[in-house]
């Protein structure tokens, strides 16, 4: 079983920054993704940004130039660096680990507003 523990949400103003870390923990095979997703009141969840065990990087084209996805292999933990925050990315950002099956943290909330 994996645990994620996510941290870093909170309230910041428009063009702010914030930095979104989840850990993961527990029996850990080969993790071969690593990735963001949010939801927003009265939306679906959408895919914000991924990175595989490779490198490789996926983002959403609303958070290109903005985000910046990366990961500790060591430390399996995955980063999200938000820039230029604006109130569209208002939502609960949550982790999700693919290995051997796919886990999910508990969520961290992020509000942009004046």
């Amino acid at each position: 079983q994996v645990q994620l523990v996510e941290s870093g949400g909170g309230l910041v103003q428009p063009g702010g920054s914030l930095r979104l870390s989840c850990a993961a923990s527990g029996t850990i095979f080969s993790i071969t993704s690593m990735g963001w997703y949010r939801q927003a009141p009265g939306k679906q969840r959408e895919l914000v940004a991924r990175i595989t065990s490779g490198g490789t990087t996926t983002y959403a084209d609303s958070v290109k130039g903005r985000f910046t996805v990366s990961r500790d292999n060591a430390k399996n933990t995955v980063y999200l660096q938000m820039n230029s925050l604006k109130p569209d990315d208002t939502a609960v950002y949550c982790c999700k680990v693919t290995s051997r099956g796919a886990y999910w943290g508990q969520g961290t909330q992020v509000t942009v507003s004046s």
